[in-house]
């Protein structure tokens, strides 16, 4: 009686070299039925289901028998084709080199990253396109094209909801911790300078009146632009105030200290 065994992956694509493997069966030869698709999920991040089929084999097989099967089916009677160890070596060789080499490390991830961030971006806009750049300092996507008024949003808030979740899903599939940065036709870097100039100007009016000035609502990347801006200047400090994602920050005049008195 034929044999039904089933096998899933990541796609059917996966599933079926499982099974090939399983049963050394080439994959032109393995008699299948797809049970499932499989799907992504949400960005791959929730409802992702592997891929599943169902394979028939000629007769069942006992445990072990799988691989001898079809070894040799090929081979009339008791005869096999000699085959000397170099030649051998020379066939593995080559089918090494034929085979397309997978990503990995940091590759893999920067390209699961970037088909993430694409279904996202086309999910908003069409004919954008997305440059990945990856250097110890992390993940860096930069999208050219499409409507980048509508992925930036008001104030940048869908960018920032754009990079927040690229940041998630990344750092779901990495064990380290991964800076993940997305901007959209050099609008974050342009932002940055500008608040860089803020910040230098805004620091000089505080030390010129004694008074703390505060910025409006900003985001946690804006923040952060300003603190490291003004980190080294020994005349201001700076400190944020407020719930939520946006927070008011302040720029405050350091208190100098008294110096000691002449004795």
């Amino acid at each position: 009686m034929p044999q039904l065994l089933e096998f899933e992956g990541k796609n059917v694509d996966q599933a079926v070299e499982k099974a090939c493997r399983a049963v050394n069966v080439p994959k032109e030869k393995l008699k299948y039925d797809v049970i499932s698709y499989g799907s992504t999920g949400i960005f791959g991040l929730v409802g992702s289901k592997k891929a599943r089929i169902r394979v028939t084999l000629a007769r069942s097989l006992k445990s072990g028998e799988a691989k001898a099967e079809t070894k040799d089916s090929d081979v009339e009677g008791d005869a096999r084709p000699e085959t000397s160890p170099e030649s051998a070596r020379e066939a593995e060789e080559k089918e090494t080199r034929e085979q397309p080499r997978e990503p990995t490390g940091d590759a893999l991830l920067a390209a699961e990253g970037e088909e993430a961030l694409r279904q996202i971006v086309n999910s908003i806009t069409t004919d954008a396109q997305i440059v990945v750049k990856s250097s110890p300092e992390g993940l860096f996507y930069h999208v050219k094209g499409g409507n980048s008024a509508l992925l930036i949003g008001k104030r940048g808030q869908t960018l920032d909801a754009i990079q927040y979740l690229l940041e998630k899903i990344v750092q779901r599939k990495s064990e380290q911790r991964i800076r993940v940065r997305v901007d959209v036709e050099g609008y974050q870097q342009n932002r940055r300078v500008s608040l860089q100039r803020l910040a230098e100007k805004v620091s000089e009016k505080v030390k010129k009146t004694g008074k703390p000035v505060t910025l409006g609502d900003l985001n946690a990347s804006d923040r952060r632009i300003v603190h490291l801006a003004l980190k080294n200047d020994q005349e201001v400090r700076t400190h944020s105030k407020g719930g939520g994602a946006l927070k008011k920050l302040f720029i405050y005049p350091r208190k100098k200290q008294p110096s000691d008195p002449k004795s």
